[in-house]
C-alpha cells in the first residue's frame, strides 16, 4: 500500500480510511496524520487538502519499524460475555504481536465449523481496530482457533526454537518477572477461560515445556490477566523504555 512513497511526496489516501478521516474525523490542513500499512511501515505527513475522493498527505517521512524479537504471543482461552475479545483488544494496545484463540476445556464458550471462522474474522476486526486506536505500525496477526493437543504442539515448537511458553496459574510459585526471557524467538503467554485451566491441561502443557506463573497476589479475569502480563513483559524487553 505504501510502495513507493517517500518524504517530500504525496498521498493520496482513499477508500474507507479515507473517507473516515476526511469525512468522520474532518482532518484539516496543516493537520498531522500517520498511515501504516499494518506490517511495520509508517508514513507521517501533514493534511494538505480533503474532499470527496479521500485525504491528500505531504509526507514528511516514512519510517519503517522492524519486527520486534522476541515476539509477544497471547493464547487466549475463548470466554464468555465477550471476555476475551476485551482480552485481545487491550492485548493489542499494550503491545502483542501474535493472538490466538484457545479452545479450552472449560470454555463455554465453542467455536466449530461456521460458527469458528466467523468468530476469528471478528477477532480479526477486534484487533485491526485496536491497531488503529493504538497507532501501531503493524497488526498482530490472529492465528487460527486451537484445541489442546493442537496448543500442546504450539508450546513444544515455541520451546523447541530457544522460545518461552508461560501458563498463568493462580496456583504457580514463580513469579511472573523470574521468569527468563529469551534472545529472540517468542515469549508464549497461554490464559485459561473463567474457569480455570484443569489440572490435566497444566500437566499437558508443562510436559511440553512450558512453565506456570503467577502475576501476583490477586486472581485476574481472563479478560485482564493477559493484558497484564503482556504489559510487564513488553516492560522487561524494553519495548516502554
Amino acid at each position: 500500500m505504501l510502495d513507493g512513497v517517500h518524504a517530500g511526496g504525496e498521498y493520496l489516501l482513499d477508500g474507507t480510511e479515507g473517507r473516515h478521516a476526511g469525512v468522520v474525523q474532518r482532518r484539516g490542513p496543516g493537520e498531522r496524520v500517520d498511515v501504516v500499512d499494518c506490517a511495520g511501515v509508517r508514513l507521517v505527513g501533514r493534511v494538505r487538502a480533503s474532499g470527496p475522493e479521500g485525504v491528500r498527505v505531504d509526507v514528511d517521512d516514512v519510517v519503517v519499524e522492524p519486527e520486534p524479537s522476541p515476539r509477544l504471543v497471547l493464547v487466549q482461552a475463548l470466554a464468555k460475555g465477550d471476555r476475551d475479545e476485551m482480552a485481545i483488544e487491550a492485548a493489542t494496545e499494550v503491545g502483542v504481536d501474535v493472538v490466538v484463540p484457545w479452545q479450552a476445556e472449560r470454555s463455554v464458550v465453542i467455536w466449530r465449523g461456521e460458527r469458528a471462522q466467523k468468530s476469528r474474522v471478528r477477532w480479526i476486526g477486534t484487533v485491526r481496530a485496536a491497531t488503529k486506536q493504538s497507532r501501531r505500525a503493524r497488526m498482530p496477526l490472529v492465528e487460527q482457533s486451537l484445541d489442546d493437543k493442537g496448543l500442546v504442539a504450539r508450546v513444544g515448537a515455541t520451546v523447541a526454537a530457544g522460545g518461552v511458553a508461560v501458563v498463568l496459574h493462580e496456583s504457580a510459585t514463580t513469579p511472573l518477572h523470574q521468569v527468563a526471557l529469551p534472545g529472540a524467538g517468542e515469549v508464549l503467554v497461554v490464559v485459561g477461560p473463567e474457569g480455570g485451566i484443569s489440572d490435566r491441561e497444566v500437566e499437558a502443557l508443562t510436559a511440553a515445556g512450558a512453565v506456570t506463573c503467577r502475576l501476583g497476589p490477586h486472581v485476574l479475569r481472563t479478560s485482564t490477566a493477559g493484558p497484564v502480563a503482556l504489559a510487564m513483559l513488553a516492560d522487561r524487553l524494553g519495548r516502554w523504555g
